[in-house]
């Protein structure tokens, strides 16, 4: 008789202990609103479904400029954070000012890969360039092919400016000089830093 209730006080506690883990993995996996996710990737998922130019994260400041650089085509771009993520990731942010006269749409910063082309006028086909280790580090992307990066829906008009986001694989913990390449703009050379 004991034996029996030791084996149904066992299957009862092992039930409990099931049920509450998988309480605990559906509610740490539940959709709410996203409010545990890094600041990085909640802007990244806004660029894939809004599409919108002006959805960089918004503690980018115009204030402090790592790096610009000037295109031939009147295209200014500035780099204003390149932060080291928990994540494995590195998340560079900046403006681009359209000095030309024209809409300008981003065509040749969309990257060659077929993959890429999905991305339309964003800024999918930049990469950090690690000089000393000689490593390239392309765009992340999810699984559907789209970049994690800001999207240029609707163009930059004349004489505007917008912000950007992009993030990369991140380089090896001691390197933190890199430079930011996007389309035919010279090379940014910027510094970074512990997010």
């Amino acid at each position: 008789m004991d034996l029996r209730h030791t084996m149904k006080g066992r299957r009862v506690m092992a039930a409990v202990a099931i049920s509450t883990g998988l309480l605990l993995t559906v509610s740490g996996c539940g959709g709410g609103d996203g409010g545990d996710k890094p600041k990085a990737a909640s802007s990244s998922s806004r660029s894939g479904a809004e599409g919108g130019a002006k959805q960089a994260s918004p503690t980018a400041s115009q204030d402090q400029v790592l790096a610009e650089v000037k295109g031939d085509s009147g295209i200014t771009l500035a780099v204003t954070s390149a932060k080291r993520d928990q994540g494995g990731f590195v998340t560079v942010e900046g403006t681009v000012t359209n000095n030309t006269d024209n809409v300008w749409i981003a065509a040749d910063w969309r990257g060659d890969e077929r993959e890429l082309s999905k991305n339309g006028a964003s800024i999918a086909g930049a990469s950090l360039i690690d000089q000393k280790g000689k490593k390239k580090y392309l765009i992340l992307r999810d699984t559907s092919g789209r970049c994690l990066c800001t999207q240029f829906t609707g163009g930059v008009r004349q004489g505007e400016s917008t912000q950007w986001f992009a993030q990369f694989p991140a380089p090896p913990a001691g390197t933190s000089a890199v430079d930011f390449q996007v389309g035919s703009m010279p090379p940014a050379s910027i510094e970074i830093s512990e997010g």
